[in-house]
């Protein structure tokens, strides 16, 4: 990158980062144009780290893309909008190689297309380390923000998408490296690399009347938390469905936890692993009761709050603890 320069760089990453249908002007100017047909624009940002967030021994340029422009879009989803566009700014020491960049490009272009939207401008600077960042913008179509304070008593916990699955894969790749991950659980390679959750899943619970939203990056533990703390309530997951949720990452377990500690190993995946950016939401019992919208599946319910401390459970008693904390 420092042989090519600047302008050659962006030369090479604007024709593979198509702008959406949103956007009234794309890059080139100075600033982008996007429609907001609400009048509301819903804003979200997050910031990826070499070192820290990614490794590009173990993930390639299009699997930081896609990961980088997935953990907004979620974002975006679960306050119950749809992405109408995104700026991707990138920091890289001279010694990057342009390829890596265009691969990053297509990366974040593929997850654009799949979920309708573009990358509307952006920046790009030298740096030390390599940094992504993604700012998403989003339309709520008319409709009220889906907030994490709305969860009530008698509502009914559900989520879309799975959770655990890229902590494991993380697992497996810290034991191991990708040749590990690759040979036990490719999928759950697979889903660290380049997490795939299905975010039409937000504007859908939106239109059926959830109640609270969030998507869970952070794991359950921490996540369901602060979705408990905003509303003030409990929220208790269904020990049979975290049950089938542990089964489903045993085979990595075993590979790494010690004689009779899989199930252990597994359930702290499901219970504290981040960045899977599956839809957590409640919803109304008639609601539930009429059909989740889909991939939506019942995974427990809301309580009164009970200690005083707004809390997560499963089965009633057994607190769920763990998750990701940036300086942990």
């Amino acid at each position: 990158m420092g042989r090519v320069g600047e302008a050659a760089v962006l030369a090479r990453l604007l024709p593979l980062l198509g702008a959406g249908p949103a956007a009234l002007l794309g890059p080139g100017d100075d600033a982008a144009v996007v429609t907001a047909p609400d009048r509301r624009v819903v804003a979200t940002t997050d910031l990826l780290v070499e070192g820290r967030d990614f490794r590009t021994d173990w993930s390639t340029g299009a699997d930081v893309g896609a990961k980088a422009a997935v953990q907004n879009l979620a974002d975006v989803a679960a306050m119950g909008a749809v992405p109408t566009g995104l700026l991707l700014t990138l920091g890289a020491p001279p010694e990057t190689a342009v390829a890596w960049l265009e691969d990053l490009a297509r990366g974040v272009a593929a997850a654009c297309e799949l979920h309708g939207t573009g990358v509307v401008g952006g920046d790009l600077s030298g740096a030390s380390e390599l940094l992504v960042s993604v700012t998403a913008l989003g339309d709520l179509q008319g409709r009220a923000p889906v907030l994490r304070s709305g969860a009530r008593p008698g509502d009914v916990l559900a989520l879309a998408g799975p959770v655990g699955r890229s902590a494991a894969g993380l697992a497996l790749l810290l034991a191991g490296g990708p040749e590990l991950a690759a040979r036990t659980a490719p999928e759950l390679l697979a889903a660290h690399r380049a997490p795939a959750p299905p975010l039409a899943a937000g504007p859908a619970a939106a239109v059926a009347g959830a109640t609270a939203m969030l998507d869970v990056s952070d794991g359950l533990g921490v996540d369901g938390a602060r979705l408990a703390a905003a509303s003030r309530v409990h929220l208790d997951l269904d020990a049979r469905w975290e049950g089938e949720h542990v089964v489903d990452l045993l085979r990595a377990a075993r590979e790494l936890a010690g004689p009779g500690e899989e199930q252990a190993l597994a359930r702290s995946w499901v219970r504290g692993g981040g960045e899977d950016h599956a839809l957590l939401a409640t919803f109304p019992p008639q609601v539930a009761r009429a059909g989740l919208p889909e991939p939506f599946v019942a995974v427990g319910r809301v309580l009164h709050e009970r200690t005083g401390r707004p809390a997560v459970t499963v089965g009633g008693d057994d607190e769920v603890r763990g998750g990701w904390d940036v300086y942990a």
